[in-house]
């Protein structure tokens, strides 16, 4: 009889989903009808349109550029949103690649419009000087994107520190360039286009990943697969119910019939769509057997380190020739190549030793993005084109100011560069604690060894709500907005607020983990009842095996709990299929199984709460929307609090 309770209980979760699949259609549909010219991407024809028609664009301007980027990035965050929200099994392998395909291409031109706009803007680099040095300097500032531009016009060896306007933005060059026909462009973007996208779960990697699912995995997964096997049977039984209605030829009959069919249909639908919701829920929850590949010692593991603040693309320019005014006519060379790189050394050095003393390492100095925080000193990483990889060799003298969030650093050959943090920085967590707040809004607050993060949860959308680092509260620019959940995530570790675990975190952080039955069927029925209780971390879930997880509840009906009911938690220990009420509380000297008085075993969570909890909790949990719970569900699927802490 629970677990029968407990599945009609969970019937939220399918319909959640048919909310979002509704979401989706809707939002595709109001795209269609608005008509703005701007392409739906994951339509092949319209992107493909939009890419040729704007290569066919010439001489805009870097201005003009940045501008039309607005559109180019929300295409592509569209894209990445559509492979990263879509269900595993309702994406085929060939969207999957048009898509990656259309980021890509989408990507690559952009970059190259940005070249072809600063090859524009330093044919006028003479008309553009600065009456003091002789030489020209211009920055271009966007939300975005910002260029920071240095034409060398003068050649004047002595002029070897190049800070840019008020900043201390710049570089230390050596004579030789001091003294070369060059520029130096700094172009700083808030996005990453540099490293490789990351491979989609298409529905063959789904199958491939239930392979390695542990015992406990494969059983809920066979429960998916047992309602799957069900299918064929209802529409067999429709059509035998119609066929009956129409040898008695009774049309109130034949009515009854066909809404019996109609809702044996919706029931079917529903069973599957559940089905498919357990399998999604289960794959975020799979740790990978073994790492992607081996990293030589230089070079950047991107499941171990995430690059923060975007990318600095970090240039030396062979100066273009100059526009020069001839009889009111203004005129200029172009050249067939366009812009030209700078070779710095040059490639053709034959002696190491003399590399090393006419061409020294570059001194760069970067102003850290305003958002981003770094909770340990940034390391610094190139992009080797060659390899495709993140390496860390060729970059020496780092010195991190954190008060003025300035990095100077020296290269031996300039490129793109980005500053990496530890993803794992803030794992695993001290605390953690869920509580409801008003009407359908839910409180998750995840306490690191840096910070305190509070999470707002309401029907669909999160929002971050607080941000207390130590004892000091900072202030975020993230703060107060409600994002959808793969919007959220993203946005918080790109701020470096990363608590969100990979399916490769349990390499890199010493974890208790947990069974990915019993975290599931845990963080579901914890969701379920997240509107009228209180849930928190308790120091024995790190005893018990991983069969088994161990946190504190509380019934939690108001916002302003009375400091009496502060302490009045319960212990609960639960296997998936076994719940209890432990006898012990978080004070306690040792971990003990042993049951409290007057508590018996129960199925579920749900049934082992209704020992203590009120009719109007129970009522209230039974009466939550579908939305609020699944994205509870979500979240906690997203933090894994009760492996990760």
């Amino acid at each position: 009889m629970e677990l029968e309770e407990l599945t009609l209980l969970e019937l939220c979760f399918p319909y959640a989903e048919r909310l979002k699949q509704e979401d989706r259609a809707l939002a595709q549909w109001k795209h269609y009808i608005q008509c703005d010219g701007s392409p739906d991407p994951s339509v092949a024809p319209e992107i493909n349109t939009f890419i040729s028609l704007w290569k066919e664009e010439t001489n805009e301007t870097f201005e003009e550029v940045i501008e039309k980027s607005k559109l180019v990035l929300s295409l592509i965050e569209t894209l990445k949103l559509v492979l990263r929200e879509t269900p595993p099994s309702d994406l085929s392998e060939k969207n999957v690649a048009q898509y990656q395909g259309s980021i890509l291409e989408l990507q690559e031109l952009l970059q190259l419009k940005f070249n072809i706009a600063t090859e524009i803007l330093l044919r006028h680099a003479s008309t553009l000087a600065d009456l003091d040095s002789g030489n020209m300097e211009k920055i271009i500032q966007d939300e975005n994107v910002t260029l920071y531009v240095w034409a060398n016009l003068k050649k004047n060896p002595r002029y070897r520190t190049i800070k840019f306007s008020d900043t201390q933005i710049g570089f230390e060059i050596p004579r030789v360039l001091a003294t070369s026909d060059i520029a130096l462009r700094l172009l700083h973007t808030c996005y990453d286009h540099v490293s490789p996208l990351r491979p989609a779960p298409a529905a063959s990697q789904e199958k491939a990943l239930e392979e390695e699912q542990d015992v406990g995995t494969a059983e809920a997964a066979g429960q998916a697969q047992e309602a799957l096997e069900e299918a064929p049977q209802l529409p067999n039984n429709a059509d035998t119910s119609e066929t009956r209605t129409q040898e008695a030829g009774d049309p109130q009959e034949e009515a009854i019939a066909l809404e019996d069919s109609e809702a044996q249909k919706s029931e079917l639908g529903l069973k599957l769509l559940s089905a498919a919701v357990l399998e999604a829920q289960l794959l975020l929850l799979e740790n990978v057997l073994e790492k992607p590949m081996l990293f030589e010692d230089n070079e950047v593991d991107l499941c171990q380190f995430m690059p923060l603040g975007g990318i600095y693309h970090l240039d030396i320019l062979e100066l273009p020739p100059q526009c020069r005014p001839i009889r009111g006519w203004v005129m200029v060379q172009i050249l067939k190549e366009g812009l030209q790189k700078h070779s710095y050394p040059p490639d053709t050095m034959e002696d190491s030793n003399d590399a090393e003393n006419n061409f020294p390492p570059i001194e760069v100095t970067l102003k850290v993005h305003q958002n981003v925080i770094f909770f340990e000193d940034p390391m610094v990483a190139r992009w080797d084109a060659e390899d495709q990889h993140w390496k860390t060799d060729g970059i020496s003298n780092v010195v991190y100011a954190s008060k003025q969030k300035l990095i100077t650093f020296s290269l031996d050959t300039l490129g793109p560069v980005t500053l990496i943090q530890d993803a794992h920085v803030h794992m695993p967590y001290q605390s953690w604690e869920l509580q409801p707040l008003d009407e359908d809004k839910v409180l998750l607050t995840v306490t690191t060894v840096f910070a305190e993060m509070q999470i707002h949860i309401k029907e669909e959308l999160f929002m971050l709500a607080a941000v207390k680092l130590g004892n000091k509260e900072r202030v975020s620019l993230l703060e107060g907005k409600w994002m959808t959940h793969i919007s959220f995530i993203t946005a918080l570790k790109e701020a470096g607020l990363n608590i969100f675990p990979s399916n490769y975190s349990h390499f890199y952080v010493i974890i208790n983990n947990k069974f990915a039955s019993v975290e599931l069927k845990a963080y579901r029925q914890m969701a379920l009842l997240s509107s009228a209780f209180a849930y928190g971390w308790s120091k024995w879930n790190l005893l018990c095996d991983s069969h088994r997880v161990v946190f504190k509840v509380r019934e939690h009906l108001s916002r302003e709990v009375e400091p009496t009911q502060l302490s009045n938690w319960s212990l609960l220990m639960f296997s998936g299929d076994r719940a209890q009420v432990l006898r012990i509380n978080e004070h306690s000297d040792t971990f003990s199984e042993a049951l409290k008085e007057n508590t018996e075993f129960h199925s579920t969570l749900y049934h082992m709460v209704k020992e203590f909890a009120s009719p109007a909790a129970l009522d209230k949990a039974q009466h939550c929307s579908p939305r609020l719970v699944d994205s509870v569900c979500t979240m906690l699927l997203s933090t894994r609090v009760l492996s990760y802490s």
